[in-house]
């Protein structure tokens, strides 16, 4: 064992592993991920060696563990080790085992097998049952273990693994796959004899391990050691610190599995909403990575106030007062964005909106505003606030205003609500004003190929929709009417002249969204035949596209047409961006 302060590291066979050391995965540790193709990979590479280089030693990566001492005092009884990297990869050793005892038919390779999932219990010499990896912040996952791991033939019904493969629990779930991956690999190699492979593993496979005493230690070394391309992040890190604040075990059960459900569920977006929630009490860009935020700018600010020279105070306190803010804004976030704040609003108008935010725009820095507002006020003129929001973060992109403007902006509106007495105070702060001119002009010249062209047709979508129905997009192209290129001889030539079709092929007004992927050669019939063969068949969600090409009025597509058409859009946005129509007279048509 090292010293408090050593670290400690060498290699060691997996028989040594599985048979002399025992293994907690600690609260901080992230689910069990692994899916099909890391699983596949791992066997293929396992067995490649095996065949083609049966007498030398293969290395399988490396490992890292806090030592823990018994301390039967706080209820641990036995050392153990903390694993801190490499949970995948010895996890998925200990299925692996499941799974060869399972299929052969030698009992010493059962019972050696058997052996590395758990020592059994002798009352007599005082030896506990233990599993070599014990959940133990995840009772669930436990009794999975239990169940289908550590009992003789527990991997073998396939029926139940394929139901639990649909489980909501992610480890679960991972775990389940991987045993029947594990069983689907072996059934298709019927030369490759699970006996062979289990003494391949078991004498020829080495890992490097890596312990120490000290978690400091053991944290610095996730950033060099990671596991098979998923390392700890630093959101991981950031559960641990916190949970270490906390004072009782049930507490520190709770928050973990609070945080671990979050993850799941939300996956990559877990720690972008986490940098909604810095955002939310920093109130500036993040210029360090997230761990760095939370340590230097909220729990133990480094700057100094401006105008009085002191340190900046502290936001927010590690532990207890940590996890409440972030499940109540885990709550907050749920309301807003699961689609069902029709009985709130009275229809499917900020829902609709929220989508289209979504969807369309280029970053999601409005959301830290939106989550403030409705951590302050709830549903009081939220659909008007959200509007208001998508109008000034929309405009500003639009307009071309820089990422770092636009960010101040939204910083600013939160500023802003932490202030106001009550929405009213939001409302007449002036934090939404926009840069009418300039949008205008944007809007008015060809927009085709620049990022925001697709989230205005969605918007214009928006506008044309009854919100007594959600809309419903999930394929979505920007199709001309009048085509850019257009074949000689057809009526395109015939109506446009080479000026106009210089000028208006690329504008708002010439453009719809479908709901396929664009097709350049029905893309060039004539309006009446694009009409009937191309557009009538992809436009029944875009209901702008669908006012534009069900229009009685517009039997065909002439200059005449298209200038009217644009003159209506632009005038549904100017609306809707609250800018007045004195505006319009800059417009080109």
């Amino acid at each position: 064992m090292p010293a408090r302060g050593q670290i400690k590291s060498e290699k060691t066979l997996v028989k040594d592993i599985f048979l002399n050391m025992w293994f907690r995965i600690p609260v901080y540790q992230r689910p069990y991920v692994w899916g099909a193709d890391e699983v596949q990979e791992l066997l293929e590479d396992l067995t490649f060696a095996m065949i083609e280089k049966p007498d030398f030693d293969y290395f399988l990566g490396t490992f890292v563990f806090q030592s823990k001492v018994a301390e039967p005092e706080k209820g641990q009884e036995f050392k153990e080790n903390d694993l801190l990297d490499g949970q995948q990869r010895m996890t998925t050793l200990l299925l692996l085992f499941a799974v060869i005892r399972d299929l052969v038919e030698d009992k010493d390779a059962k019972a050696d097998c058997q052996k590395c999932i758990y020592q059994k219990a002798s009352k007599y010499m005082n030896i506990p049952e233990r599993t070599r990896l014990l959940f133990a912040i995840r009772p669930e996952v436990q009794e999975f273990i239990d169940e289908y791991i550590k009992t003789e033939s527990g991997t073998t019904d396939e029926g139940k693994l394929f139901e639990l493969n649909k489980k909501d629990e992610i480890s679960i779930k991972n775990m389940a796959n991987a045993v029947l991956v594990m069983r689907k690999f072996f059934h298709e190699n019927t030369d490759l004899r699970p006996e062979r492979l289990l003494h391949f593993l078991l004498n020829n496979v080495l890992m490097i391990y890596v312990s120490t005493e000290d978690l400091e230690d053991a944290f610095r070394l996730f950033t060099i050691l990671n596991d098979r391309g998923i390392p700890l992040r630093n959101s991981d890190i950031l559960k641990s610190m916190n949970l270490g604040e906390l004072k009782t075990d049930l507490e520190k059960d709770k928050y973990a599995k609070m945080w671990e459900e979050a993850e799941g569920e939300l996956g990559d977006d877990f720690d972008r909403f986490l940098n909604h929630v810095r955002t939310i009490l920093v109130k500036d860009k993040p210029r360090l990575s997230l761990l760095q935020e939370f340590e230097d700018k909220i729990y133990d600010p480094k700057e100094k106030e401006k105008t009085t020279g002191k340190k900046k105070p502290v936001l927010l306190h590690r532990g207890k007062e940590t996890f409440e803010l972030i499940e109540r804004y885990l709550n907050h976030y749920h309301a807003l964005l699961d689609g069902q704040n029709h009985d709130k609003v009275g229809n499917f108008e900020f829902d609709n909106l929220m989508k289209v935010m979504l969807n369309g725009l280029p970053a999601t820095d409005w959301m830290p505003p939106l989550l403030r507002y409705f951590d302050k006020f709830q549903y009081e003129r939220i659909l008007d606030y959200l509007i208001r929001l998508d109008n000034k973060f929309s405009s500003d992109w639009i307009s071309q205003y820089s990422p770092t403007d636009r960010i101040e902006a939204m910083n600013r509106v939160i500023r802003i609500i932490d202030d106001a007495n009550d929405v009213a105070d939001v409302f007449d702060s002036g934090c939404f004003n926009i840069d009418s001119e300039k949008l205008i002009r944007v809007i008015d010249s060809p927009v085709y190929g620049r990022r925001f062209a697709r989230y205005l047709l969605m918007k214009l979508d928006f506008l044309c929709t009854n919100h007594h129905q959600r809309m419903n997009f999930e394929t979505l192209s920007v199709e001309h009417i009048l085509p850019q290129h257009p074949d000689g001889g057809s009526d395109w030539i015939t109506n446009f002249n080479p000026e106009e079709r210089s000028e208006w092929t690329d504008k708002l007004g010439n453009l719809v969204l479908i709901t396929r992927h664009t097709n350049s050669k029905l893309g060039r019939l004539d309006y009446p035949e694009k009409k009937k063969r191309y557009f009538e068949k992809y436009i029944d969600t875009c209901p702008n596209s669908l006012r534009v090409l069900k229009n009685e009025k517009w039997n065909k597509w002439t200059p005449s047409e298209l200038k009217d058409n644009h003159k209506n859009v632009l005038e549904k946005i100017c609306a809707h961006y609250g800018i007045q129509r004195g505006g319009l007279s800059t417009f080109s048509v």
